[in-house]
C-alpha cells in the first residue's frame, strides 16, 4: 500500500504530506483546489513525462516521493532490484523518488539508488492501477478484455504456457526462413563461412594471447638498446676502473683502518659489507637479464607476423580474442547447420509439425475453459451494474475464432452489454455515455479485486455523470474494492465519501501572497462540515443529511 506521498513545488503546492491509510481513501474539494495535483504527482513518482511548466513559480526544482509498504506485494520485486543494482526495501519500505528542473534536469531514484526513469516505471505498473475520467476506454481494447477474461478465471498460467508455444514456433520459422534461400546465395553464405571459420581456427588463438605477444615483440623490437644500457649498467658496477665495486673496495679498506683506530666504527663496516653485497647481487641481476636479451631478426620478423594476425582479426571479427574466438564458434554452428541444410530443415519441419500440434490442442484447451469462465463473470459483472443503477441491465461476453493464433489464443473476444431490458446486447466500442463506461468498468473491477495483484487502486472522478442511489452503489463498491486493495478515489459525491475510511479534503490557501494548495485529514466533525459542503451547504438539513450518510 501507499503509505506516505510527499510534494514540493509542484503547481500549487509548496511542501505538502500525505499519509494514507489502509482501505479506502477519499480526496475531496472545491474545483481547481489543487486535488488533480495529488495525482499527478503520484503519476510523475511511478514514471509518467515531467513538464516543466508544473514546476511553482519562483521555484528551481520540484519532487516528489513516494513510500509503498511492499511486505503483501506479489511481485518480484526483490529479485527485479538485485537484477537493476538498486538497494534492497528495508523493513519492506520501498521509496520511490523522482526530480526535475526548470532546465530539464531529471533524475529518479528507488531506494535511495539513482535509476532510469524506464525502470521507475516498470516498478509502477506493479504498484498502481490508475483510473482517470477517461481511462475506462481501455476496455474497448480486445486484449484488454481479454486479460480481463483470463484475470478472473485464473487462465493466465495457461495462456503464457500457450504464448510460450507460439514464440518457440516463431523462432522455429526464422530459423526456417534463414535455411531456405536461393541457391547462389546459399552457395556464397558456404564460400563466406568456410573462409571465415578456416581462417579463424588456423590462427590457433589464445585468449591473452595478443598481449603477451605485443609484449614480447616490443622487448625484441629493442634488444640492441636493452643490451647497450645493460652493458653501460655493468660498466658502471664493475667493469670500469673507477667502477662502483672497485671504489668500494677501498671504501672498505678505510674503514677496516678506522675500526682498528675505533672499535665503535664496527657497524660502519657491517653497513658497508651490506652495501657491496648488494652492489654485487645487482651485477649479477643485470648480467642474467643481459643474457636473455637475444637479438634474432627472425624471431622479431616472426612476432611482427603474429601481431599483424592478430590485428586483422581483431578488426575483422571482434575487439578482444575471446569476441573473436566467440565469432568463430558461432560461424562453425551456422556452417554445419548449412552444410547440412536438408537434415536441418527436415528436423525443423518435424519441430515445427509437433509444435502445430501441441498450439491447436493448447489452444483449443484455452477456448473451452474460456467458454466456461464466460457465464461466471457475464453473471458476476451485471449482478455488480444492478446494484449500480442498470436493473434489468445485462453484460455479456462474445466468443469467436482468431483468423491465426496469436500469444494470447486461440480467440477474439468482445464484451458486450444492454443497459435495458429489452435491447440486443452492443458491444461496449457503441456504447455512447462515458457515465455508462464508467460503472461497466467500476463493475469489472469489483468482481476482479479479488484476482488483482496490484495493491494500490486510485479512481479519479470516475463516478461523473451518476447521483442518486446509483452514487450510493457506487461508494459502496469503492468500499468493497478496498476490503482487498487500497483505494484512493477523488470524487465530487458526497455519497461516494461518506463510506471511505479516510476522508481528506483540499483546499486553497494564501500565505505571505502566494497560493498555495493544502490537505487535511478530517476528523468525524470537520467531515460532517465538508460533506454538507458537497451536499450544498451548511444548512441544519444538510449537515443532519451529512450524519446520516456517515451512519
Amino acid at each position: 500500500m501507499l503509505t506516505t506521498l510527499r510534494i514540493k513545488n509542484l503547481a500549487l503546492v509548496s511542501d505538502l504530506l500525505l499519509e494514507l491509510q489502509p482501505g479506502c481513501n477519499v480526496i475531496t474539494g472545491e474545483t481547481g483546489a489543487g486535488k488533480s495535483i495529488i495525482l499527478g504527482a503520484l503519476n510523475l513518482v511511478l514514471g509518467e513525462r515531467a513538464d516543466r511548466t508544473l514546476i511553482r513559480s519562483g521555484e528551481e526544482s520540484c519532487s516528489v516521493e513516494a513510500v509503498f509498504d511492499v511486505k503483501k506485494l506479489r511481485a518480484p520485486l526483490k529479485s527485479f532490484l538485485e537484477e537493476n543494482g538498486l538497494e534492497p526495501c528495508e523493513e519492506h519500505q520501498l521509496v520511490l523518488k523522482r526530480t526535475f528542473t526548470a532546465a530539464g534536469t531529471n533524475r529518479q531514484f528507488i531506494n535511495g539508488s539513482a535509476t532510469t526513469l524506464a525502470t521507475l516505471g516498470s516498478i509502477g505498473e506493479w504498484l498502481v492501477d490508475m483510473h482517470g475520467p477517461h481511462d475506462h476506454q481501455s476496455l474497448l481494447h480486445a486484449g484488454k478484455q481479454l486479460a480481463i477474461l483470463d484475470a478472473f478465471g485464473g487462465l493466465e498460467k495457461s495462456r503464457d504456457e500457450f504464448g510460450e508455444l507460439v514464440r518457440r514456433r516463431a523462432a522455429l520459422e526464422t530459423e526456417k526462413s534463414a535455411l531456405i534461400v536461393d541457391e547462389k546465395t546459399y552457395a556464397q553464405q558456404l564460400d563466406l563461412l568456410r573462409f571465415q571459420v578456416q581462417e579463424i581456427t588456423a590462427a590457433r588463438l589464445k585468449a591473452g594471447e595478443d598481449q603477451e605477444v605485443e609484449a614480447e615483440f616490443h622487448r625484441a623490437s629493442n634488444a640492441a638498446k636493452l643490451l647497450q644500457l645493460s652493458q653501460a649498467a655493468l660498466d658502471v658496477l664493475s667493469e670500469s676502473e673507477n667502477s662502483l665495486l672497485t671504489q668500494s673496495g677501498a671504501i672498505g679498506r678505510v674503514l677496516a683502518e678506522l675500526q682498528r683506530v675505533d672499535a665503535g666504527a664496527a657497524n660502519l663496516v657491517e653497513l658497508h659489507g651490506q652495501a657491496t653485497e648488494t652492489l654485487r647481487e645487482l651485477q649479477s641481476a643485470i648480467s642474467h637479464y643481459a643474457d636473455k636479451v637475444d637479438v634474432d631478426p627472425a624471431r622479431l620478423a616472426e612476432l611482427e607476423e603474429r601481431l599483424n594476425l592478430l590485428q586483422a582479426l581483431k578488426r575483422k571479427y571482434g575487439a578482444t580474442l575471446p569476441e573473436v574466438m566467440a565469432f568463430g564458434d558461432e560461424a562453425k554452428q551456422k556452417l554445419h547447420a548449412l552444410e547440412s541444410r536438408d537434415a536441418e530443415l527436415a528436423r525443423i519441419k518435424a519441430a515445427l509439425e509437433k509444435l502445430g500440434a501441441e498450439i491447436l490442442s493448447a489452444g483449443k484447451k484455452l477456448s473451452a475453459a474460456r467458454k466456461k469462465v464466460i457465464p461466471q463473470l457475464a453473471r458476476a459483472v451485471s449482478r455488480q451494474l444492478e446494484d449500480l443503477g442498470f436493473k434489468q441491465g445485462k453484460f455479456d461476453v462474445a466468443l469467436t475464432a482468431a483468423t491465426e493464433p496469436a500469444a494470447t489464443g486461440l480467440d477474439v473476444i468482445e464484451f458486450q452489454f444492454a443497459p435495458n431490458l429489452g435491447e440486443p446486447a452492443k458491444a461496449l466500442r457503441a456504447i455512447a455515455s462515458s457515465g455508462e463506461m464508467a460503472r461497466v468498468m467500476l463493475a469489472l473491477k469489483t468482481v476482479l479485486a479479488a484476482e488483482d495483484e496490484i495493491p494500490v487502486l486510485v479512481f479519479d472522478e470516475v463516478d461523473a455523470n451518476v447521483g442518486g442511489e446509483t452514487a450510493n452503489a457506487v461508494g459502496e463498491k469503492m468500499q468493497q474494492i478496498a476490503a482487498k486493495r487500497q483505494v484512493l478515489c477523488i470524487t465530487h459525491l458526497p455519497q461516494v465519501a461518506a463510506p471511505a475510511d479516510a476522508h481528506y479534503v483540499v483546499t486553497k490557501q494564501v500565505k505571505a501572497g502566494r497560493t498555495i494548495s493544502e490537505i487535511t485529514l478530517l476528523d468525524p466533525k470537520a467531515r460532517v462540515t465538508e460533506l454538507a459542503r458537497m451536499l450544498g451547504g451548511q444548512s441544519e438539513a444538510a449537515r443532519k443529511h451529512a450524519e446520516a450518510l456517515l451512519r
